[in-house]
């Protein structure tokens, strides 16, 4: 059985053609050399079976050390077994356009990332973490939860919200992609992690935790976080380098005898979709593509509306008229395979406060963000459940929301899931993706309403 690949068999593959060439530039970097053919963006790749249907969640970061949450929760709640995959957020760019892993603030959070020992009762199998054992943290417990879930796929979501400052500097040339995925690669699928402070890290400690790479660009073309670098040529160098990871993936895999996935979450908002998506190209180079199907509205606006329905309604006064339907058809009509689309669902609401009970809080006008947990605005589906108050539900339109005289909350529950599964289903696409798991309840009540939708 081939074992982990260490620093010295990565460049052999990268000498030998299947990654890139790279010669030391006398700085104790490398020089990105060009490659001796030009990258296809054309590579096509299928569609998941008929019958098959992705389940996918992503695991936060953050919400073992800020939320209370760990990657043992996936396991008790009993997720880890409804799950086709698990995306871990995220990865960063830094500002050469490179991976990054180590450190902290920029860089990351190596502690929580690789080198926290967990204790036996924090631990997915029961066992503690030695105190010099190559790989501990989060990823040592996600290779445990993988061992006992041997179909559940683990991929390194790269870029978020936060994160994605630096993407345009990674695609905007054919050296800055090939540095990019091959640093990509380095890291968390060769699983060559830096060692910085403690004794974890060296060639190979990570090799086989993640499965492949989920691009979360937000967003290529347009404005999403303040300060993103945004090129004209973003749209095209987006396809170009989800072209350079494929190759990369591929190439890596079949030296392996195996294969890696790439996805990538991509915007609903039709005009952010033609700045930034060469739809059918991007399409064929991915395993398939889950859609933003939330965040559709929020406080930052002064009226209230539905953050994640299913279709606009009629009466929605919102231009735009955003919702997972028009941000599908946007992708089908550009000519996207409907079995590679899959559904962004929130495990999380959005509020106001002081919101009128006309028309049961409805587009109504709000004094600002309802107080939230963890930020003005937002709430864990796990907390919303347990609120207080009238809800309503509009079956034509596919919405809930809660009202409890002043505070307005639009959230999904389990029946709405249930709801979206069938007209995803009906539609052909290619399944579900929950936003995120600390949000789910200690049962899995979402994640598990998603599940027996999706199989059944």
């Amino acid at each position: 059985m081939i074992r982990l690949m260490m620093r010295a068999e990565m460049a052999l593959l990268l000498t030998a053609g299947l990654l890139v060439t790279a010669a030391c530039d006398g700085s104790g970097g490398a020089a990105v050399s060009q490659p001796s053919n030009q990258v296809s963006a054309t590579t096509q790749h299928g569609p998941p079976p008929l019958g098959w249907y992705a389940n996918v969640a992503y695991f936060t970061q953050w919400g073992s050390h800020s939320r209370n949450f760990e990657v043992r929760d996936v396991e008790a709640s009993g997720a880890a077994a409804k799950l086709t995959h698990i995306n871990y957020a995220f990865g960063n760019i830094g500002s050469d356009g490179r991976c990054l892993a180590g450190g902290h603030g920029e860089d990351g959070d190596a502690w929580t990332d690789y080198q926290r020992r967990f204790t036996a009762d924090e631990s997915v199998d029961g066992v503690a973490d030695a105190l010099d054992q190559p790989l501990a943290g989060n990823f040592n417990q996600l290779r445990k939860l993988k061992q006992r879930h041997r179909g559940l796929k683990v991929l390194l979501s790269l870029g978020g919200w936060a994160w994605s400052k630096y993407f345009s500097n990674a695609a905007a040339t054919a050296a800055s992609r090939q540095a990019f995925a091959a640093s990509c690669l380095d890291l968390f699928i060769g699983g060559n992690l830096p060692i910085s402070g403690e004794p974890q890290g060296g060639p190979g400690s990570a090799a086989g935790v993640f499965d492949g790479i989920d691009i979360d660009w937000e967003w290529p073309g347009s404005e999403g976080n303040q300060g993103n670098v945004i090129r004209a040529a973003d749209k095209q160098n987006f396809t170009l380098l989800l072209a350079e990871l494929r190759r990369q993936l591929d190439a890596y895999g079949s030296a392996l005898g195996r294969q890696f996935q790439l996805t990538a979450f991509l915007p609903a908002d039709p005009d952010k979709i033609t700045a930034g998506v060469e739809v059918d190209r991007a399409l064929g180079l991915l395993d398939f593509a889950t859609v933003q199907g939330y965040d559709f509205h929020g406080p930052w606006e002064n009226r209230t509306n539905h953050h994640s329905q299913l279709r606009s309604p009629p009466a929605d006064p919102a231009p735009g008229r955003l919702s997972v339907e028009t941000a599908v058809d946007a992708y089908l009509h550009a000519g996207a395979p409907a079995r590679k689309l899959v559904v962004g669902v929130p495990a999380y609401g959005k509020g106001w406060r002081g919101v009128p009970g006309t028309d049961r809080g409805l587009y109504q006008p709000s004094a600002g963000p309802a107080p939230g947990t963890w930020e003005a605005g937002s709430e864990d589906y796990k907390a919303l459940v347990k609120r207080p108050g009238m809800r309503f539900r509009d079956t034509t339109n596919g919405a809930v929301w809660l009202h409890d005289g002043d505070q307005w909350w639009s959230y999904d529950d389990p029946p709405l899931l249930i709801q979206k599964v069938a007209w995803i289903r009906s539609n052909g696409l290619g399944g579900a993706m929950m936003w995120s798991l600390d949000g789910d309840t200690a049962d899995a009540a979402l994640t598990t309403a998603l599940h027996d939708a999706l199989a059944g």
